[in-house]
């Protein structure tokens, strides 16, 4: 019962953060409206990636226990969709700099990359059992 109760407080809170997010990013002045908040896109749009990338950690923090996966995950989404925000921004709003989406992007492909290397060395450790059926989540290397 308490598991089921947590399970369902963390779908629950990233439905929350995923809905205002997706909110911030397509709306941000309907967002900025409703908040009584200035109306700042380019703020409104990182924030709103910043929300749906903790949701997608919620999310993630489900299926896999290993928490540098979980953690690679939503840095990989949220860093990703906030160098696409300095793109489109940049060029619509002329705000940022030139250099600010490629630099950002970069640092995802990192990540990404130690995403996949992270993944290679925990291999099928899903919902807290390693490839062999251990419980743990806890994997060195």
């Amino acid at each position: 019962m308490r598991d089921i109760f947590i399970k369902a407080a963390i779908v629950i809170s990233a439905a929350t953060m995923a809905v205002t997010g997706v909110w911030m990013r397509i709306d941000p002045a309907g967002f900025a409206e409703w908040a009584n908040w200035p109306l700042h896109v380019h703020f409104l749009h990182d924030a709103g990636v910043f929300q749906m990338g903790i949701a997608l950690m919620m999310l993630t923090a489900l299926w896999w226990r290993d928490v540098v996966t979980v953690v690679l995950v939503g840095f990989v989404f949220a860093n990703t969709f906030h160098a696409v925000n300095h793109l489109i921004d940049n060029v619509a709003l002329g705000g940022g700099s030139g250099s600010d989406w490629w630099s950002l992007g970069l640092v995802s492909v990192l990540a990404t990359a130690a995403l996949v290397v992270r993944r290679r060395a925990v291999g099928s450790h899903v919902n807290g059992r390693d490839r062999h059926g251990r419980v743990g989540g806890n994997v060195q290397g």
